[in-house]
C-alpha cells in the first residue's frame, strides 16, 4: 500500500513508519491518522520485528491539526479523539516493539503518539509536551494515563496543567526519553536498536511486551475512556473556541 502523507519502508525485519508532512511539521490530520493506522497493521501483518515511528524534516510530529479541531462540536471531537486513540493504541499493541525516534517538536498528539510507543530515542534539538491546556483543551489521545505512568504524577500533573515543554535533556532527566544522542546520529542510533531488538526471538519479545502492558490494563483502560469523553466535552466551550483561534491567528489567547 502507498500513502501521501506517511511512508512505510523496510530493513531486513525492521519497519520505518515516517510521518510526511514537513510542510505542516507533520501535524496530524484525520487523512493522516487513517494512513498511520492503516501502515502500522500492514507492519504487523508482515511481521516486522521492530517499528520506528519518526517524522520527515524538522519535526516528529508537531501537533494534531488546529485548523481541523478548531470548529469542531463534542460529536465530532468525540470521532476524532477515538481516532487518535486507535493509532495510540495500535502502537502500544504492535506484536513486536515499537520506538518513537523523535527529531524536532513533538507537542500534543505528537508527544502521546511517543507515549505509546514502547522506547523513545531523541535527537538533541527535540522538544516534547502535551500543550492542549494552552488550546482550552486537555491531551486526547491517551497523554492523562501514560504520562503519569512514565514519568510520575507530579511531573504529569505539570506538563498537562502548565504545558510545559522540555527540551530533550530535561525530557530525558523526567524519564521520557531513553537516550539522546547528536541529531545527525538520531536515524542511525534508531536503526541500530531497532535492529537489536528485531533480532531476539520474537514470540519472548511479544509475550514481555504483553505481560508489561497487562500490568497496566485494568485501570488505565477506564482511564482511558474517561479521558476520551472529557476530551470531546471541551470542544464547543469559550476556552477551547478562544485557544484554538488564537493559535491560528497567532496571537496570544485571552481566556475568561
Amino acid at each position: 500500500m502507498s500513502w501521501d502523507t506517511v511512508s512505510l519502508e523496510y530493513d531486513d525485519d525492521v519497519a520505518t513508519l515516517t510521518v510526511d508532512r514537513p510542510d505542516a511539521l507533520n501535524a496530524l490530520n484525520v487523512e493522516t491518522l487513517e494512513a498511520m493506522g492503516e501502515a502500522i497493521e500492514t507492519a504487523a501483518d508482515e511481521g516486522a520485528r521492530a517499528l520506528v515511528l519518526t517524522g520527515a524534516g524538522d519535526a516528529f510530529i508537531a501537533g494534531a491539526d488546529i485548523k481541523y479541531m478548531q470548529d469542531l462540536g463534542p460529536e465530532a471531537a468525540q470521532k476524532w479523539g477515538e481516532l487518535g486513540h486507535d493509532v495510540a493504541d495500535a502502537l502500544e499493541a504492535f506484536p513486536a516493539p515499537t520506538i518513537a525516534a523523535v527529531n524536532g517538536y513533538a507537542f500534543g498528539g505528537g508527544c502521546e503518539m511517543a507515549l505509546a510507543c514502547d522506547l523513545r530515542v531523541a535527537g538533541e534539538s527535540a522538544l516534547i509536551g502535551n500543550t492542549e491546556i494552552d488550546l482550552g483543551i486537555i491531551p486526547g489521545w491517551g497523554a492523562t494515563q501514560r504520562l503519569p505512568r512514565l514519568v510520575g504524577d507530579e511531573t504529569a500533573r505539570r506538563m498537562i496543567f502548565l504545558g510545559e515543554r522540555l527540551d530533550a535533556e530535561s525530557a530525558a532527566e523526567a524519564g521520557l526519553f531513553g537516550e539522546v544522542v547528536a541529531d545527525d546520529e538520531l536515524e542511525g542510533v534508531a536503526a541500530e536498536l531497532a535492529d537489536r531488538l528485531a533480532a531476539k526471538p520474537a514470540f519472548a519479545m511479544r509475550t514481555a511486551k504483553q505481560a508489561i502492558n497487562q500490568g497496566y490494563e485494568g485501570s488505565q483502560e477506564s482511564g482511558l475512556s474517561y479521558e476520551k469523553r472529557a476530551f470531546a466535552s471541551l470542544f464547543g466551550t469559550p476556552d477551547q473556541r478562544e485557544g484554538m483561534a488564537a493559535f491560528v491567528e497567532d496571537r496570544e489567547p485571552d481566556f475568561e
